[in-house]
């Protein structure tokens, strides 16, 4: 008889574990929060791609770097901004995105812990030879869409070997016309790395990402040679030229123009930095989602 108690106990024990394990759910990884996103080639399976290629024959590919945006932004706001931006273009357009390298050109940056930077020839190769993947499945309109202003001359070389070597068609996808459209928010004449626009970008993009308590202003030092050439742009604009190539460089070439030089905690703007919002970054994307979406359906359907 005790025998048979204990061994209904056990099973009352047992049972009440299985229920409480199957009240919970079931066992998932807490790290991984996505959602399954339509057109978004990692996503997707091999026989949802085949069924995407029968309706497009167009592809984006977002690409951006790992690097310092200050105290207040990921290191890869870069890539995040591509890839998230390209995903919302995507589902008003029936195109496929394909992220494929996270790193980009970002010598100028390593000053700063963190920042990752490529060779030009290995990131053109990953991006060149994604390209050929793509091509070979189909793919004949190729939109690259570039989230870091570094990586602009490896961009136009990589599009350039795409057209000339290939049959597809590869096209800058920031240089699409966007329609003119009225804005409340103040223009800041000087903003080009994690300020008050970037930094808007990411709260609406990827807010849980940005800490905007460790958000502030920078202390700025421009090299003196950087500063005649500007002083003299109203003059010739030639020296726009000088200026922008005396900046941004990497620091072993005695310039004092790499990020850590010049920026006190790696933010580059005159703005006020804490006025970024979520707002001011959907009014801007919004506006580039739509106009990308509406050319690039123009582009699949062209005949």
């Amino acid at each position: 008889m005790l025998q048979r108690k204990w061994a209904f106990g056990l099973f009352l024990v047992c049972l009440g574990f299985i229920l409480a394990a199957a009240a919970a759910g079931p066992v998932r990884n807490p790290m991984f929060t996505e959602q399954k996103i339509k057109n978004y080639l990692p996503h997707m399976s091999w026989p949802e791609v085949e069924e995407l290629l029968k309706r497009t024959d167009v592809a984006v590919i977002p690409i951006g770097s790992l690097e310092q945006h200050g105290p207040h932004l990921p290191i890869g706001t870069d890539s995040i901004t591509a890839v998230e931006i390209c995903k919302n273009v995507a589902q008003k357009a029936e195109v496929l995105v394909v992220p494929v390298v996270l790193g980009g050109l970002s010598e100028h940056h390593m000053g700063f812990p963190g920042t990752i930077t490529l060779t030009p020839a290995t990131f053109e190769a990953v991006v060149y030879e994604t390209a050929l993947s793509l091509i070979r499945h189909g793919i004949r309109k190729i939109a690259v869409y570039n989230g870091h202003g570094g990586n602009a001359a490896s961009m136009a070389n990589i599009i350039q070997r795409i057209n000339r070597e290939t049959p597809a068609t590869a096209i800058n996808l920031e240089q699409i016309s966007i329609p003119a459209r009225p804005s409340s928010f103040p223009a800041i004449s000087y903003d080009p790395h994690a300020g008050v626009d970037e930094t808007s970008w990411m709260l609406y993009l990827a807010g849980p990402l940005v800490d905007m308590s460790k958000a502030f202003n920078p202390i700025l030092t421009f090299p003196p040679e950087a500063l005649k050439a500007k002083a003299k742009m109203s003059e010739n604009f030639g020296f726009r030229q000088v200026y922008n190539n005396l900046m941004f460089l990497p620091g072993e070439t005695g310039k004092k123009s790499s990020s850590r030089d010049v920026s006190s905690n790696g933010v580059f703007t005159d703005g006020d930095i804490k006025t970024a919002s979520a707002e001011r970054g959907s009014w801007r994307i919004g506006g580039f989602v739509e106009a990308a979406a509406v050319f690039l359906e123009k582009w699949r359907t062209l005949k």
